[in-house]
């Protein structure tokens, strides 16, 4: 696997970071999928998690790109506007499928929390051509307002969708999520991390390691992505 650190525009003269993933023979003239990893609230694209993700893809033939939202960038913890988020999932999209000098057949878009719930906003109202999405901890409501449900766009929802839960996860209760999901006109996957928070973090109680859990959600990805 290589890794490549880019610049992206995103117009206006402005650029945000960038990590090009790409699989060891990725100077070979074939067909490859791309995969769009946008981070969180909290944090930003060198996250362990999506970090590993990214890095297990390119091995197995996937071109991925990984990157921060402006306000990561610098060094700002509060989020940017919506129309900010939204122009730079759409220029870092562009950017692989048009300028990364690396052929791809399609592009799944996959994100944490804030990252995932932009572009379901955006594939919503068919302003991100994605072929797929994949959640890494769906934002579906705030901390204990689970009577207030983020969910009216995912109806709209076209392509297949895969969801990451954990079973503690104060941003998404579960037994909603499920609710949401039958309700959903597009083929879904739901992968259930028992034990998990907003972050996958386990209970110390836990015999699972971490890497257990970033390797489960990188083989169900794999998996999924398969079929």
């Amino acid at each position: 696997m290589v890794e490549k650190k880019l610049s992206i525009p995103i117009g206006e003269g402005e650029h945000v970071s960038g990590i090009l993933s790409l699989p060891d023979d990725y100077g070979r003239p074939v067909g490859r999928d791309g995969v769009v990893i946008a981070h969180g609230a909290g944090n930003d694209m060198h996250n362990p998690l999506l970090r590993h993700v990214a890095g297990g893809m390119a091995e197995t033939g996937y071109v991925v790109l990984r990157f921060n939202f402006p306000y990561r960038d610098k060094g700002k913890k509060s989020p940017d506007s919506q129309h900010v988020l939204e122009e730079t999932w759409r220029s870092v999209f562009q950017f692989l499928a048009e300028k990364s000098g690396h052929d791809v057949d399609r592009i799944i878009a996959a994100g944490k929390s804030l990252g995932g719930r932009v572009a379901s906003q955006m594939a919503a109202r068919g302003d991100l051509p994605a072929a797929r999405l994949i959640f890494f901890g769906y934002p579906l409501h705030a901390p204990g307002k689970k009577d207030v449900l983020r969910d009216a766009h995912l109806y709209e929802i076209k392509m297949p969708m895969l969801f990451f839960a954990g079973t503690r996860d104060t941003l998404c209760d579960l037994t909603e999520l499920k609710h949401v999901l039958c309700k959903l006109e597009a083929s879904w996957d739901l992968e259930v991390i028992e034990g998990g928070n907003h972050s996958f973090d386990l209970p110390k109680s836990y015999e699972t390691s971490e890497q257990d859990v970033y390797d489960r959600i990188l083989n169900k990805s794999l998996e999924w992505l398969s079929y």
